[in-house]
């Protein structure tokens, strides 16, 4: 398919590579800017690429404390200059992980973290979902794998939806905080405290009681 100018100056605002990267890129995806940043990071032509090995040690701990102090969240997220973690766009990124945090509930930052004890688990009850459904022994560890993609999703930070923005991932936004910033950028560790977490209360969804009261 034709690719438009626009697609091109999107992607390379996302990404920080090249005119003419992008252009092959997008007529690689057909077009499909996600696919096309994707392509651009496994060549290692994009800024975030590019950047993800430079050492971050500045940065700054983040706050977050939700409406009547419900939920409570601190998050440590790295830069590579004191100057830059001093900047407004910095630091309203900061505020928008830790508010993130508190919204969707993560357990781990990524997926590398997730203990080995805790996968094999899922993997366990999903394999056991499978054989419940009456799937063919033969596709069942194809059909695990492909869906302990979705724990990811729900416990990794960084392949979670964006809740102020569903259609990126905190990984894709990221990428273009490092694109648009200059420099390398890392969500280091978090903790989230929960009023009464552990105790028998009244369950309630925070996620649509932050946002709602989050200017978007």
């Amino acid at each position: 398919m034709a690719v438009t100018a626009a697609q091109v100056k999107e992607l390379r605002e996302k990404t920080g590579a090249g005119m003419l990267d992008c252009k092959k890129a997008l007529e690689e995806a057909n077009g499909d800017i996600t696919k096309a940043g994707e392509l651009l990071r496994e060549k290692g032509l994009s800024a975030a690429a590019n950047k993800a090995g430079r050492i971050a040690t500045e940065g700054a701990v983040e706050s977050y404390i939700h409406a009547g102090g419900k939920v409570g969240v601190l998050v440590e997220i790295n830069c590579e200059t004191d100057f830059v973690g001093k900047t407004e766009q910095f630091r309203t990124f900061c505020k928008d992980i830790a508010m993130h945090i508190a919204a969707a509930n993560p357990t781990y930052v990524r997926r590398e973290e997730v203990p080995t004890e805790a996968l094999e688990k899922e993997k366990e009850i999903l394999r056991n979902q499978a054989l419940n459904e009456g799937k063919p022994e033969k596709i069942i560890e194809k059909m695990v794998e492909g869906r302990i993609g979705k724990y990811y999703e729900e416990f990794c930070l960084m392949e979670q939806q964006f809740v102020k923005d569903p259609d990126k991932t905190i990984d894709q936004l990221l990428n273009e905080k490092i694109a648009a910033i200059g420099e390398n950028i890392s969500i280091r560790r978090f903790v989230r405290f929960g009023l009464g977490e552990g105790l028998e209360k009244k369950q309630e969804n925070f996620a649509e009681e932050v946002m709602s009261q989050v200017k978007l």
